[in-house]
């Protein structure tokens, strides 16, 4: 992806930000935050049978970086199995935001990832219980 175009598909996903505001009965709500930076965060899913991620959303403060990559990730999730997002990695980022921005703003860029992760292992954990 050309670099212009990746800064306007980020500012997009910052000013018009995909899956915002809470879910109506979510399965399960996540939060996640950078205490240095200000960032706040609240992932609402809802998942079904089979481990689908039926529904996802979030709301939340923070710089474009963070609001960016939470929007796409929402995008990315939805509809999704557990196990899907679980594969995610930083690589998928660095995809997406860019190399420079994942260096940059690591925090930023890998908050919504690091929740969604942190929850499919606790996920994963109970459904071996």
């Amino acid at each position: 992806m050309i670099e212009e175009e990746r800064m306007k598909m980020i500012m997009d996903h910052y000013e018009n930000p995909r899956n915002f505001g809470p879910l109506e009965n979510p399965t399960v709500t996540l939060r996640g935050g950078n205490p240095n930076c200000g960032d706040t965060l609240n992932i609402y899913i809802r998942t079904g049978d089979g481990d689908v991620i039926e529904d996802i959303s979030f709301d939340g403060e923070g710089c474009t970086i963070s609001q960016a990559a939470t929007s796409l990730l929402t995008e990315f999730a939805k509809g999704k199995t557990v196990e899907q997002v679980g594969k995610l990695d930083s690589d998928y980022l660095k995809e997406l935001l860019g190399k420079d921005i994942m260096i940059t703003r690591p925090k930023c860029s890998r908050l919504a990832l690091e929740t969604l992760k942190s929850w499919v292992r606790e996920f994963e954990k109970g459904k071996t219980a």
